[in-house]
């Protein structure tokens, strides 16, 4: 079935031992890294066991894209969701009681609605699969209320495996996921919960991502120099902290040639839609965001991920990171960090809602990435590490790249405490860290002489050092704990370790700053997760040739372009040059249904047949230049696709046991739904409930445009 329907010769790592076990009954919490192979852990199982995989998903922005994908490879699949009216959702539910579906697809508020048990009791369900598991511990990046409530699925149906999966989990939230699921691992434990489940860990290491954290100076010029250089032409995604933010970055790009289009809970949801429709259906586009966008989205071939702004957590960073490379082709995770990241995430802290114990967790998720960012040694290894994986130096990121350097900064920071210090008792004053660094450099401002700081003791006692130099001293102070931000206006203060360290009673060691980083590129160095098909001087047009007819037929049929193959295979047809169906159907990816779809199509461009549509360029010619009006004039109110072509019937997957219902095509029987109404939330819900919003409520602590 593996290379039947999906086209694979071989499973990876684990996929095998999970499939044979969730087959055979028993339930499974799956720990995988994005672009593991997760969902043929659940795919396969509902397509050999009898009856109808039920998915959880928490977006339903992207449920007809999974449809898609899947109706492309002959699976019978459809969804439920808010975004259909009655007749759309009957038809969809006749389909599942007639046996008529391979996989269906809900959202977890679904479930609420007691019309969902009750349909769900009417039929037969081969497994419950539970998707971006993290979402149900309470106090990870991405907390859904909804999710707590699936614990109940074993307790009424007992005799249905349940496997839930997710990318991102330390070992306290894998815990967190596995108590409030019910799937505490037992010993041995197979089928029925009486036994446990079983747990699957897999690596989480992404070893064709290539993880790079620069200083932060002028962000958007370097942004901009990372897409002319490394990745030009290549689709990405920006991740910036606020809407204001988002929207001036995507101008910004605009204006210099890059298609890129914003992203955020405060457009419209119909902007949001074609945006997210055009990222998805589109080569190239660069998607500038909050971080209101990405989860669940399938896109392989997203070439890098940026950070403008420094993420909350390793976890968001990690999640947020994983969106690129999903194909195994090398990638870029790119990040630029400053003394201001570190001073704006502490005050927000601070003035976050919560209590003390709340205050608390937000500081150590901060602390962990601070260290990310500040470590000399390899960013892998200390990434594996935070998720309780022991790894070796990569080879693959910057600091294994160009080692940076460690210096003794035990005397710099001696200074900048004694100065703090000294402000504090003397005057009775604090200040923000460019009047330290000002008083330190010996500079005589206006500020200055106002509060006559020149007269100070430590006045021009840090000539020695540039004001970038001590604006890295300070920022590593603070990822130190040695001094913080406190107050109205962020000025610096003492924490519970800087008296010590003022006295000098241990060694303060500092990472050098490096005037420019040096660049490193993606394509040329470093591991990657899946050998990356080399092309010749005559595959590469070939090559192109096959992505221009790929883009046509995607088109066409209203389908992302990776649903009709990833570049990955496309590259491997370009280098092989197959010349009949038989050599085709070898190639990585190619199943029983998508050579008998497209096999003709591929072969007519490789005999050197004009690529339909391949004149057309990736962006629209009518397209505007502004990215707040990105959208073509012709409504696409929906985030999701029309559907598919109907699969041959022939290629119906269903092996172990075939159902008896004539196999359909699920675009037959889940129709695309209706645009939701301006401003409506893009998670599903009942009918009589809005859903929960794109995004977790802003903290009113948060400066007002802030996404998180």
């Amino acid at each position: 079935m593996l290379k039947r329907v999906f086209g694979y010769d071989a499973f990876r790592g684990n996929q095998a031992d999970i499939i044979d076990h969730v087959v055979g009954g028993g339930d499974a919490l799956v720990l995988m890294p994005t672009g593991g192979g997760k969902s043929l852990c659940y795919q396969i199982p509902a397509l050999v066991r009898d009856g109808v995989g039920v998915v959880v998903s928490p977006l339903i922005a992207l449920m007809q894209d999974q449809v898609d994908a899947l109706t492309a490879l002959g699976v019978r699949a459809g969804f439920l969701n808010s975004t259909q009216d009655g007749q759309q959702r009957r038809e969809v539910e006749a389909a599942f009681l007639a046996g008529e579906l391979d996989l269906l697809y809900l959202a977890p508020e679904r479930l609420r609605v007691e019309s969902t048990p009750r349909l769900l009791d009417r039929g037969t369900i081969s497994l419950f699969a539970i998707d971006e598991a993290h979402c149900v511990a309470q106090w990870g990046h991405d907390f859904r209320p909804d999710y707590l409530a699936l614990s109940e699925l074993h307790e009424r149906w007992p005799a249905v495996p349940r496997i839930a999966l997710t990318a991102t989990a330390t070992e306290a939230t894998h815990a967190e996921i596995a108590t409030r699921l019910n799937l505490v691992e037992t010993p041995g434990g197979g089928a029925g919960s009486a036994r446990g489940a079983r747990h699957f860990v897999a690596s989480f290491d992404r070893p064709n991502i290539q993880y790079r954290i620069a200083p932060k100076d002028e962000p958007r010029r370097q942004l901009l120099d990372l897409l002319r250089t490394e990745h030009p032409g290549d689709a990405g995604i920006v991740y910036c902290l606020s809407r204001k933010s988002v929207e001036q970055t995507a101008e910004f790009l605009v204006a210099q040639g890059v298609t890129a289009l914003p992203y955020h809970a405060g457009l419209d949801a119909r902007v949001r839609a074609r945006n997210q429709s055009r990222f998805l259906r589109e080569d190239g586009v660069v998607m500038v965001a909050t971080i209101a966008f990405g989860m669940g989205i399938d896109k392989p071939d997203v070439r890098f991920v940026a950070h403008l702004d420094l993420p909350k957590s390793v976890e968001g960073y990690y999640q947020e990171t994983g969106r690129a490379g999903r194909d195994g082709l090398p990638s870029t995770a790119w990040l630029a960090y400053g003394l201001q990241d570190v001073v704006q995430q502490r005050k927000m802290i601070d003035d976050s809602e919560g209590d003390r114990a709340h205050r608390q967790r937000l500081g150590q998720h901060l602390d962990a990435m601070l260290a990310l960012c500040e470590t000399v040694g390899c960013r892998r290894v200390q990434l594996l590490n935070y998720f309780g994986q022991r790894g070796e130096p990569c080879g693959n990121c910057d600091t294994c790249l160009t080692p940076p350097e460690s210096w003794d900064g035990t005397v710099a920071a001696q200074k900048v405490l004694s100065t703090v210090f000294r402000l504090k008792s003397e005057r009775n004053q604090s200040f923000g860290t460019g009047q330290i660094i000002d008083i330190l450099r010996g500079k005589r401002t206006p500020k200055v002489e106002q509060f006559r700081h020149d007269s100070l003791s430590v006045f021009g006692i840090g000539v020695d050092l540039s004001d970038g130099e001590w604006r890295g001293v300070i920022r590593q102070l603070m990822a130190q704990g040695l001094i913080a931000v406190g107050g109205a206006y962020s000025t610096v203060v003492f924490t519970e370790s800087s008296r010590a360290a003022m006295r000098g009673e241990h060694q303060v060691m500092l990472r050098r700053e490096q005037p420019k980083q040096a660049r490193t590129r993606t394509r040329a160095s470093g591991r990657a997760g899946a050998a990356q098909v080399e092309l010749s001087g005559e595959a590469a047009p070939v090559f192109e040739r096959l992505r221009a007819w790929r883009g046509a037929t995607a088109k066409e049929q209203g389908v992302p372009a990776y649903v009709i193959f990833h570049d990955a295979t496309l590259r491997e047809i370009a280098a092989r040059m197959p010349a009949d169906l038989g050599a085709l159907g070898t190639i990585s990816g190619i199943g029983e249904n998508k050579l008998a779809k497209y096999g003709e199509g591929v072969l007519g461009v490789l005999a050197g047949a004009p690529a339909e549509g391949a004149e057309a360029p990736d962006q629209p010619a009518d397209a505007p230049d502004r990215p707040e009006a990105a959208a073509p004039s012709a409504p696409a109110p929906s985030a999701v696709a029309p559907k598919a072509a109907p699969a041959p019937k022939a290629a119906a997957p269903k092996a172990a046991a075939p159902k008896a219902a004539v196999p359909k095509a699920a675009a037959s029987k889940a129709p695309a739904p209706k645009a939701p109404a301006p401003g409506a939330a893009s998670w599903g819900g009942p009918d009589d409930d809005p859903g929960w919003p794109e995004e977790s409520p802003e903290d009113p602590g948060y400066p007002d445009d802030y996404e998180g």
